[in-house]
């Protein structure tokens, strides 16, 4: 059966950025690739070419349905929004043991912060509208991720680090630390952050928009 992952070439004037120009094709990251140096070229005489194939699981198809739908959805409402962009998916780790996996989308391209948003807000609502489609298409919910440049990732990184800041802050001082007002999935991430610490507690206060994390100590016996 012949090998149908997705390979590109790519030139350019060092190795390093070869490879940036190959995932960029690709719409993938590095860890989702294999990189094949075919000439590591030479400073002011010839370029540096490289080979990327997108990494699949063994006997895997080169896409499911749910891959494709998803996929599709979302790279047709980036062009009737009239943005140039590429769209990679795959299935991420689920967030709970015993969880659906979810499916990402991962957007790639120039200037895409528009898609983001404030605090991920139009990230967060582009996000509902292709879960919707793909529900509708697939006959079934699935838990479609919406993702740009791998910002999601970044910022569960950088809350997981405020949670465990925070948390020393609150034990250290022996008072309350309010946070700011996160939307929904960022509160749950930093209650599941801080869930088995053993000097605080997470509770979320508030309304609305305004709705916010509080990391309260736990007394001492």
């Amino acid at each position: 059966m012949a090998d149908e992952r997705a390979t590109i070439e790519t030139i350019a004037p060092n190795v390093e950025d070869a490879v940036a120009r190959g995932l960029f094709e690709l719409g993938l990251n590095e860890d989702e690739v294999d990189v094949e140096v075919l000439d590591e070229g030479r400073p002011g005489e010839r370029d540096a070419r490289v080979r990327l194939t997108a990494r699949r699981a063994p006997g895997a198809a080169a896409e499911t349905q749910a891959e494709r739908t998803a996929r599709e959805t979302l790279q047709e409402l980036l062009s009737k929004m009239k943005i140039r962009a590429r769209v990679a998916a795959y299935w991420g780790e689920s967030a709970e043991p015993g969880d659906e996996k979810p499916l990402v989308l991962n957007v790639r391209g120039d200037d895409l912060g528009q898609l983001i948003g404030r605090r991920g807000e139009t990230l967060a609502a582009l996000q509902y509208i292709v879960r919707v489609i793909v529900a509708k298409q697939m006959g079934a919910y699935l838990n479609v991720v919406v993702d740009v440049e791998g910002y999601k990732s970044r910022r569960e990184q950088q809350l997981r680090q405020i949670a465990q800041r925070m948390a020393e802050q609150a034990t250290a001082r022996g008072r309350t630390v309010v946070l700011e007002p996160m939307p929904p999935n960022e509160r749950r991430l930093i209650h599941v952050a801080l869930r088995d610490h053993p000097g605080v507690r997470t509770e979320s206060v508030g309304e609305g928009d305004n709705r916010k994390v509080t990391i309260v100590p736990k007394k001492q016996d």
